[in-house]
Parts: C-alpha cells; sequence; structure tokens
C-alpha cells in the first residue's frame, strides 16, 4: 500500500512524464543528427559528384567551380536564412543559450528544419563550419517543440531543450557523456538531479540511433598514444597556455569579422555569396579547411603533416572559418576550433620534437592533446572538453595530459576576455549570462528599489561597552559608522567585536571610529543589482551600505537582490504567456 503511494506522488509522476518526454526528445534529435548528416553528404554530391573527404579528389575540381558552388550554395543559404528564420545564421549555440535564459526555452518550430537546411548546404558547398552548433540548435528546437506540444510547464522547457542539445552532440560526435556535459555545463548551467535524468536518458537515447546507423567508431584515425617521459608533463601546460592564446585569437578573429562585414552596405541574404566565393579563393591553395575538415585532422594526428603547413593552416582556418560565419553562412565553431587545436599542437610537438626527439612523443599526440586546449580555449568550458576529446578519440591515456593542457587553455582565455565564443555574441547584444542566470535583468533593476532604508548607525565616537548593546538591542548583523555630517565612515560586524569581548578593560577605552572597518564597499541608488551583486561576490559580504553623496540612505542584503530577480523572471513569464 505505501509503495503504491508512493508511485502516485505527484513528484515521482512529474519525474517520469520528464523522462518519457526526454525518451521522444532523443528518439526525435538521434534521426535529426542521422538525417543532418545525410543531407550534408547529399549536398556534397549534388556540387561535386563526391561524398567523401575533399582532400582525395580536391585535385580534380575545376578552380572556378572551387570559387562558384561555394558562392552559389552561400546564396541559397543568405535567401534561405532571411525568408525562413534569422536564428539559423551562424553557429547556433548562442541562440540557444538565449532561449534558454531569456524565453524559458521557447523556440520557434521551423528553426529546426531552416537550421538543418542552411547548415546542410553551407558545410555540404564548403562552407569552413562544423556541424555541433547546428545540431544542437537541431536538437534544442526539437525539445522545445516537443514541450510545446504537450504543454510542458516553462519551468521544466529549459530541460527539454537541454535534451535536444545533450542527444544532439552525442549522436554527432558518438559521444554520450560529453553530450550531457555540453548540455548541463554550456546550455543549462544546471546539475540538479530533476536536469541531469532527462538529459543522460535523451542522449543515451540519440547515442544509440547514431551508433545503429554510423557504427560504434571514434571519429578520428588515432594512434597508440604514449607519455614518452615525464619531463612531457613539463611541456603540457606550456601547449595549454599557447592553446589558449590561439583559441582567443579565434574568438577575437571570428567577432572583429562580423564587426567588419555587418558594416558593409549590400543586402543580408547576398552576404554569404560573397563570403563563398572569397572562400573559393582560399580553396584553390588550401582545400584542407573544405567544411568540417575531419580528413586533415587526421593527416595531423598520424604526422603526415610538415611544419609549415601545419602552422600555416593555423591561420588559414581562423580566416575561412571567421569568413564562412561573419558573412552570413550557418555551421559550428567546435569543429574549427579542433581542427585549429590539431594544428596547434602539430606545430608545438614538431618544435619539441626537433629538440628533444628522445624526452617526446611524436607531434601527433601534441596535436590531438590541443584539440582539447584549443576547445576549451574557445568556450570556457574545459569539462566538456576534455570528456568530448576522451570520447572521441577512445585513449584513456590522454586524460592527464589533456586535463592540464584543457585547464591551463580555459585559464588563460577567461583570463584574458570576460566571454566565451559563446557568450560573447550574447554580451554584444546586452544579454548577459553566468551559470544559467540571465543577469541583464540584474542590469536594468536599481538600488533603490531594492534598498531597505532601515538604518543601524552609530557615531565615530561611540564606547565599545555601547557598541555591544547596540548589537544586542538591535539584532542587526552591521552597525554603520558616521560622522557629525552623517556621512559614513566605516561599518562594524559583529565578528569585528569578538576578539574584545571579554577585554573589560577596553569597553570603555575603544570606540567605534577604531573599531569600524575604513572605506566600506558601497553602492548608490542608481547602481544596477547586478553591480551590487558582483560587489558582494568579490568581497563575500551579504549586505551593501547605500550612499548619495557620501551620507547613508540606506541598506541592500543579498536576499533583497534575489527577491528582486526572482520578481522580474515571474512577470516575464506572466507577458510571455
Amino acid at each position: 500500500m505505501n509503495l503504491l503511494k508512493k508511485l502516485h506522488h505527484p513528484r515521482l509522476n512529474l519525474h517520469i512524464k520528464n523522462l518519457l518526454f526526454a525518451l521522444i526528445i532523443g528518439i526525435l534529435s538521434g534521426y535529426g543528427a542521422v538525417l543532418f548528416r545525410f543531407f550534408i553528404k547529399s549536398v556534397q554530391w549534388f556540387f561535386y559528384q563526391n561524398s567523401s573527404d575533399i582532400l582525395t579528389f580536391a585535385e580534380t575540381i575545376p578552380p572556378a567551380l572551387k570559387i562558384c558552388i561555394p558562392a552559389a550554395g552561400g546564396l541559397v543559404v543568405g535567401l534561405l536564412i532571411y525568408w525562413g528564420a534569422r536564428e539559423a545564421k551562424g553557429h547556433g549555440v548562442p541562440e540557444v543559450m538565449e532561449a534558454v535564459a531569456l524565453r524559458g526555452g521557447l523556440i520557434r518550430k521551423r528553426v529546426a528544419l531552416v537550421k538543418i537546411l542552411a547548415s546542410a548546404i553551407s558545410i555540404g558547398s564548403g562552407g569552413s563550419v562544423g556541424r555541433e552548433g547546428p545540431i544542437v540548435q537541431i536538437g534544442s528546437s526539437i525539445g522545445s517543440s516537443v514541450a510545446q506540444f504537450f504543454k510542458i510547464p516553462r519551468i521544466h522547457m529549459k530541460t527539454m531543450v537541454g535534451c535536444g542539445a545533450a542527444a544532439g552532440i552525442a549522436a554527432t560526435f558518438n559521444a554520450p557523456i560529453a553530450g550531457v556535459l555540453f548540455s548541463l555545463e554550456i546550455i543549462l548551467g544546471d546539475f540538479g538531479l530533476m536536469s541531469f535524468s532527462p538529459v543522460v536518458l535523451a542522449s543515451v537515447t540519440a547515442t544509440t540511433i547514431s551508433r545503429h546507423y554510423f557504427g560504434d567508431l571514434p571519429a578520428f584515425i588515432i594512434p597508440e598514444y604514449s607519455v614518452v617521459s615525464l619531463w612531457e608533463f613539463l611541456l603540457y601546460p606550456l601547449l595549454g597556455i599557447v592553446s589558449g592564446l590561439v583559441g582567443l585569437l579565434f574568438t577575437k578573429f571570428l567577432y572583429a569579422s562580423e564587426d567588419l562585414i555587418d558594416a558593409v552596405p549590400i543586402y543580408e541574404w547576398l552576404k554569404p555569396a560573397i563570403g563563398g566565393a572569397l572562400l573559393g579563393l582560399i580553396f584553390l591553395k588550401f582545400p584542407h579547411v573544405f567544411g568540417v575538415g575531419y580528413g586533415s585532422i587526421n593527416l595531423s594526428l598520424v604526422n603526415e603533416m610538415g611544419l609549415t603547413l601545419l602552422f600555416t593552416l593555423i591561420g588559414v582556418k581562423i580566416l575561412a572559418t571567421s569568413l564562412t560565419i561573419s558573412s552570413g553562412g550557418s555551421g559550428g565553431i567546435f569543429a574549427p576550433s579542433l581542427f585549429i587545436g590539431a594544428m596547434t599542437g602539430g606545430t608545438f610537438g614538431t618544435l619539441v620534437n626537433l629538440f628533444m626527439p628522445q624526452l617526446t612523443a611524436s607531434s601527433g599526440a601534441y596535436a590531438l592533446v590541443a584539440m582539447g586546449g584549443v576547445v576549451a580555449g574557445t568556450t570556457h568550458a574545459p569539462i566538456t572538453a576534455i570528456l568530448i576529446l576522451f570520447e572521441l578519440t577512445s585513449q584513456y591515456s590522454i586524460i592527464l595530459p589533456l586535463m592540464i593542457t584543457c585547464i591551463l587553455a580555459t585559464i588563460t582565455a577567461s583570463t584574458l576576455s570576460k566571454g566565451s565564443i559563446y557568450t560573447i555574441k550574447l554580451l554584444r547584444r546586452g544579454v548577459h549570462i553566468e551559470t544559467g542566470r540571465e543577469v541583464s535583468a540584474l542590469q536594468r533593476l536599481r538600488v533603490k528599489d531594492s534598498m531597505r532604508c532601515e538604518l543601524h548607525t552609530i557615531p565615530e565616537g561611540l564606547p565599545l561597552k555601547d557598541i555591544i548593546e547596540t548589537f544586542k538591542n538591535k539584532n542587526a548583523s552591521y552597525l554603520h559608522v558616521v560622522n557629525k555630517n552623517q556621512k559614513l565612515t566605516g561599518i562594524i560586524s559583529f565578528r569585528d567585536i569578538r576578539s574584545v569581548l571579554n577585554e573589560d578593560g577596553l569597553m570603555l577605552l575603544v570606540i567605534a571610529k577604531d573599531m569600524a572597518t575604513k572605506n566600506p564597499i558601497t553602492v548608490t541608488p542608481e547602481d544596477s543589482l547586478q553591480t551590487a551583486l558582483e560587489k558582494m561576490t568579490s568581497k563575500g559580504i551579504n549586505q551593501l551600505p547605500v550612499v548619495a553623496d557620501g551620507k547613508l540612505i540606506g541598506t541592500l542584503p543579498e536576499n533583497e537582490i534575489t527577491s528582486a530577480y526572482t520578481r522580474e523572471m515571474v512577470r516575464r513569464e506572466i507577458e510571455e504567456g
């Protein structure tokens, strides 16, 4: 009887329903990934009469077609996105993050179809982009559409979007664990059980479907890898720093290119065609950067590229990918990051191998590890980078070097740049996202609307004995010290007086001015709640004095910020229906 009651528990029923929806999303997203890869192959066959890797038939393509085909593909993509769904432009992941943060996971139903077509045409005709960004957006759109069809509450719709994103990544890369981590770390920013279980189920389901059609094989040709000597562990931190800097260069160049091309006064739908033609000029000399570029990555991993070509392809791939995306093409930045990382690591490995041949592994080993490093440097998501590379390669022996490199790359890139390659796009739109919280709401809310006017002040000359009595009577955590002009000069917390509570001789000698923390952190009434929260977080405090012209006019506790944020989110939910 008790078991039956537990089975009918509302929370358990809700969890079971979410798991059922996650299963549906996993199936649909898995087949969406299969369909997407089929479309890419079909488009490439349509344009080039060959669906294998470009390096196997590049020499047979006439030079004129190398320019005209990417231009034609760009024109079709430009028209499709312009008239179909503007959200399908670019690499897709920031749009999903924005939908989760601002609209509770609401994504238009047509986005999945437009994204499949636009990205398949862009990649198949030669666009130097990856397929993971599109499949994240496709899977997320499927998750959102399922949630809308079954009228799932908005609070759980985000989880369904996360299920679609995880399923898409898992099916594309044959990497179920990485799909889960990508969704939780980058898209949702939530590792709670209510999100974790459905995301895992969707990821596993999509991977099963993917393996049925494509087999359970690593994405790359990986040679046997091992650490040659312990001295190599002194080189991997350096590789991590280099990878982080290269990832940062890629990010900066991508958005600089977007600014440059956005400023060109021509029709939006025409820009991808022009970008495609310019891309064709690059293909004349470097067919290696065509499409996702997995063939070139494999060559770097098996040490079949020279130092000059490895180094040159770093810059060429950055240029080609930036040109494709900034001109209006559709595709992801994950595969380009892997490509750039492979060339970076290959260059690094070749150089150290020249100087220390007996102490270092082959250049392919460093190429493999740097793939994860550049991904971590661009996405600021080291856990995802480590697990994706581990699952893509099925090589446990790379874990330690990979962890060192990815962590150092993330630290390097995040120290020099506020946002990742995903969040910078949102920051430029005025959308600030931190661990799943859309903080632009806090930027719009003012301190004056949330501060408390109930003040606990004491004069600078108040003896310690009276300070203690004031704490007792006022039941306050902080006392604000003011001078004779009522200007704030310091602040005293109860912790500040603990050390002298048993010193009877100091009760009349020590005054408030002696005990107070001088120049306390303050905010003004016009400051945003986001500014206030950042100040609290940086100093580890939970309350700030509010001052105007140096005079204390109120206090702002942290719980008031949380309440204001919750009210704003509820207001948005009501307005959006």
